[in-house]
């Protein structure tokens, strides 16, 4: 079966090459509009973040609300690379050309450390469950986005007179105070010399990318892999009994989804069109909401509901802004001062959720796919 698919495969895989380099080269030309450009572009990305969170709430049945941290580590950890990079390669204007050395590395460097905190907060995952690992997952996230964004130059001599008496720890906390300072507290990160995070990943290395993560979240799920996943997941008691090791499953889902994750963040750090400042607030609560939204309303368990999940999610919310932004509700807003159009945006978008959510109470697909294999699950 294996050796009458392949070809199929590598015939997709060159066209969606194709095709992502037509994009990158052309889309400029087909959109005019940045903002509908950059809209695309965190579709995009925002499928990838809801795909790889799908490998924990959905497939493992572990419930993570924490899932913006490893997306933030992710994109700080490829902003700060990528204007190392940018400066060796003579702060020149970012080339598709010169994207194949800066991408990649970056890329593999928000993958590895975003892993690396997947495998250390996987490991409560052993012992916890349910609401447990859930605060786990948020306490997480907000130390990261909280360690960034109240960092100011005080915090490295805070840091370096605390531990001056210490020789182990003190060269490890004056580096975690540098490091701190260095990533621009509440105003974010903006590159070497703040000259802004050089944004290197277009079309071609966004969508290629996003591609190939959905098509490993698929094989993952139609593997024996996902299905001791699921097992784990109905019955943890049952699954290992017949020789499913709960300790390997849920750490190594952590870990993938974690690196999908911070892929996610990396290609939205360097995201063409898109803003040259990483910023602390872009990972708050409301961004792991969201992702746990799109994983729901898509079908927890389901890699095409995770992608139809985070295109819905996406353009409903960016319709809602857009729509603040008309003249009828800007007219409103001047003849009743007190509402608040934040207020107003977060109450159309929880109807949505409710109305689907009554319509679809599974969410859009279930378990199942839009294209489902037609094997034993």
């Amino acid at each position: 079966m294996a050796a009458r698919t392949w070809p199929r495969t590598l015939l997709i895989a060159l066209l969606v090459a194709a095709v992502s380099v037509a994009l990158d080269v052309g889309l400029s030309r087909i959109l005019t509009d940045g903002s509908l450009r950059q809209l695309l572009m965190l579709t995009a990305c925002n499928v990838l973040v809801a795909v790889s969170l799908n490998i924990i709430n959905g497939m493992a049945g572990q419930f993570s609300i924490g899932h913006a941290g490893f997306v933030g580590v992710g994109a700080y950890t490829a902003a700060i690379v990528a204007s190392q990079l940018h400066v060796k390669l003579g702060s020149q204007a970012p080339t598709l050309a010169s994207s194949f050395i800066v991408v990649p590395i970056a890329l593999l460097a928000a993958a590895t450390v975003a892993g690396a905190f997947g495998f250390l907060l996987g490991l409560p995952s052993l012992r916890l469950k349910g609401d447990y690992l859930a605060i786990v997952t948020l306490g997480f996230a907000e130390i990261f986005r909280l360690l960034i964004a109240t960092a100011d130059v005080g915090a490295k001599d805070t840091l370096s007179q605390a531990w001056s008496n210490v020789r182990g720890p003190e060269t490890f906390f004056h580096a975690l105070g540098v490091s701190l300072t260095s990533l621009g507290g509440p105003q974010g990160y903006a590159g070497t010399a703040d000259q802004g995070v050089p944004l290197y990943a277009g079309p071609f290395w966004i969508l290629t990318i996003v591609t190939l993560m959905v098509a490993l979240a698929w094989r993952i799920k139609f593997s024996g892999w996902g299905r001791a996943l699921r097992a784990l997941r109905e019955d943890e008691i049952a699954a290992a009994a017949v020789g499913v090791d709960p300790t390997r499953y849920k750490v190594t889902s952590f870990v993938l989804a974690a690196v999908g994750a911070g892929v996610a963040g990396g290609l939205l750090a360097m995201m063409r069109d898109g803003t040259p400042t990483v910023q602390p607030d872009a990972f708050n609560f409301q961004t792991s909401f969201d992702a746990i939204t799109m994983v729901i309303l898509g079908g927890s368990g389901s890699v095409t509901g995770a992608v139809l999940g985070g295109i819905f999610v996406t353009l409903s919310i960016k319709a809602i802004e857009y729509g603040q932004g008309s003249s009828f509700i800007q007219d409103l807003r001047r003849h009743a001062e007190w509402l608040d159009l934040n207020a107003l945006r977060m109450i159309v978008y929880s109807v949505l959720l409710i109305v689907l959510m009554i319509l679809r109470p599974e969410g859009l697909l279930g378990e199942g796919e839009l294209f489902q294999k037609k094997r034993a699950s």
